[in-house]
């Protein structure tokens, strides 16, 4: 059976015609593009003749505009105009432009994230509304690294590849400028679930049993390698990459301006790198790793697998069955723990601490703002009888030069005490 029937020229290069290979008896009509061996075919969506006629000259007049004000004619989805993209940023690349580590950066998020998000989508159709969902949908979806929950700055940077290609697309002509996002994303708080005092304890407590409940060899050193690696975290208030990136010799002692003992790791992480100080104790637990590792020349990474390799999951997985053990899996807000938890617990007890959120933004690598965004609850808490004064039994406020800690009101020293080392064997046999 011919595709074209009934097939009537209304004028040089404008056709309308029905199809032989569908049941309905709906019209469609061939336009021909000026100049150039193309064609549009378009549904005209009406089984009448006469209404047909008025259709196709109409979406002929349209193409002629389009044509007159260099507006594109053929669509595209998404996902082609996302490839055009990231291969014009391999050609930069190439040319010295950019790095290549950004243009496999943007590759995996458009493969990942933004193709399953809006590829098959037609570029003319994706809107503002599009781009204003993304974070939901983002976090609904995916995970990030070392963590249950995609962090900000990760959408963040997805989002600019999303508004970079609707850009190329209106350069290309592909879409017309008024495709162009406006704005910023904007993100709901994530409250970060430190654990609390007791929580601390009660991983610890649970911890040493979990270690002692191994059996075989590699259970007891993985098991061993990741209780050592919480304590680190927790007391350093290191991000994850920092640790994985730490090396033997990244690590010294020093002593402080009163001659206390005091252990300095040099990290980095984010493109960039800074001392933080940790207490001795921290070097306790890095003497245990290191006892147990078969990796410590200076060159070498501190967390590794039995055998001597850098870990690329830093005990993701048993850090999952540890806390799971403990019953502290999820926080306060339902969200389950991870990695970055032990970041999010030293902060925490640093404020309550009350040291000053200056040197701590210092310590963890990160601005006052964020700090007073993400913990300004702890404050809320340390300073309560300020905040309750003339409340009830609140009646009295410790005078300007009485700490607050010192009053009836609250106990010093919070910080739960180092717990007791865990007993482990060096590089046990199979």
């Amino acid at each position: 059976m011919a595709f074209i029937i009934d097939k009537e020229e209304l004028k040089p290069g404008l056709i309308i015609f029905r199809r032989g290979d569908v049941e309905h008896k709906n019209w469609y009509c061939r336009i021909k593009l000026p100049k150039a061996d193309r064609y549009k075919t378009v549904s005209l969506k009406t089984s009448d003749l006469h209404e047909a006629r008025d259709r196709a000259y109409d979406y002929d007049a349209d193409i002629r505009f389009r044509i007159k004000h260099e507006v594109p004619i053929f669509d595209k989805p998404f996902s082609d105009v996302s490839k055009e993209y990231v291969e014009s940023q391999r050609l930069r690349a190439v040319m010295g432009e950019i790095g290549h580590e950004r243009v496999r950066k943007l590759l995996s998020s458009v493969r990942n994230h933004l193709d399953p998000y809006v590829g098959n989508i037609q570029i003319s159709m994706i809107g503002q509304d599009r781009w204003a969902n993304y974070p939901a949908w983002r976090r609904e979806r995916g995970k990030g690294q070392f963590r249950e929950q995609v962090s900000d700055s990760t959408i963040k940077f997805e989002m600019m590849i999303f508004r970079a290609i609707m850009n190329f697309a209106i350069k290309k002509r592909y879409v017309t400028a008024d495709k162009r996002f406006e704005g910023r994303p904007q993100f709901k708080l994530m409250r970060r679930d430190a654990f609390s005092i007791e929580e601390y304890r009660t991983m610890h407590t649970r911890g040493r049993a979990w270690v002692k409940a191994a059996v075989r060899n590699s259970s007891i050193w993985y098991r061993t390698m990741t209780y050592n690696f919480v304590l680190i975290m927790c007391n350093t208030g290191m991000r994850p990459p920092e640790a994985k990136n730490l090396r033997w010799r990244d690590i010294s002692k020093g002593k402080d301006k009163d001659g206390r003992d005091l252990v300095i790791l040099s990290v980095r992480g984010k493109g960039k790198s800074r001392h933080l100080v940790a207490p001795p104790s921290v070097g306790e637990y890095l003497d245990r790793v290191k006892t147990m590792s078969k990796s410590t020349d200076p060159d070498d990474p501190v967390f590794t697998t039995k055998i001597g390799k850098a870990t690329k999951s830093l005990y993701a997985e048993l850090v999952t069955q540890l806390l799971i053990e403990a019953k502290l899996r999820e926080g306060p807000s339902g969200i389950p723990r991870s990695t970055y938890s032990f970041r999010h617990t030293y902060a925490t007890f640093r404020l309550s601490e009350g040291v000053d959120v200056y040197f701590l933004a210092q310590q963890m690598g990160t601005s006052v703002e964020m700090i007073e965004q993400h913990y300004g609850h702890v404050n809320t808490v340390k300073h309560a009888d300020r905040v309750l004064y003339g409340m009830g039994s609140w009646e009295s406020l410790p005078g300007d030069n009485d700490k607050p800690e010192n009053s009836k009101s609250g106990k010093a020293g919070t910080t739960p005490p180092a717990p007791p080392k865990p007993s482990h064997k060096k590089n046990p046999k199979k």
